[in-house]
């Protein structure tokens, strides 16, 4: 069992987990793996929290209601699995501005708050608007042979691109 104290496991070996947990989700739960569901749904839980179940009526909330459901648990539990990840390969640690951020763009936590933020309000909205994330486009809908999410997976390559051109760019890297 040395392979669950890898630091980084082999890509194509990842790719085919993600390929059979794709499989076994569809054959169990008959519903592709995806993310995003589960950020709107926790934005449900919490306006169903302050204002009442009112927010069920809403038209978005019938396509998304705000319930906890097995995807919503998926995600809940990615930051465990990257938890038990790191603590298990020895790479756990606590760092407040991680050395390649600080390397590039300096120790100011500001900066890298504002980045946080604009870079999550972008993907929230992308994914919204695009109508999944990259793992329900990129994974879940490509292995459905769907269209759309070939042309999505193709605009997240060439925006990642696009990014790592600007940012390096930018850097001097």
């Amino acid at each position: 069992m040395s392979w669950l104290t890898m630091a980084r496991w082999p890509a194509i070996a990842v790719g085919i987990a993600i390929g059979l947990l794709e499989c076994l989700t569809f054959l169990l739960l008959d519903k592709p793996i995806g993310c995003s569901s589960a950020f709107a749904r926790t934005s449900g839980l919490i306006e169903k929290a302050i204002r009442g179940n009112s927010v069920v009526e809403k038209p978005y909330y019938r396509l998304f209601p705000p319930v906890i459901d097995w995807e919503w648990v998926f995600v809940a539990g990615i930051p465990f699995g990257a938890f038990l990840s790191a603590l298990s390969s020895g790479n756990f640690r606590i760092e407040w501005v991680p050395s390649l951020w600080a390397a590039i763009f300096g120790t100011g936590v500001f900066r890298r708050l504002a980045a946080a933020l604009a870079g999550g309000f972008l993907v929230g909205l992308g994914s919204r608007w695009a109508g999944g994330c990259t793992s329900g486009h990129g994974i879940s809908g490509c292995l459905q042979l769907a269209l759309s999410s070939w042309l999505a997976s193709a605009a997240f390559f060439a925006g990642g691109i696009l990014s790592a051109i600007l940012l390096f760019s930018l850097t001097g890297g």
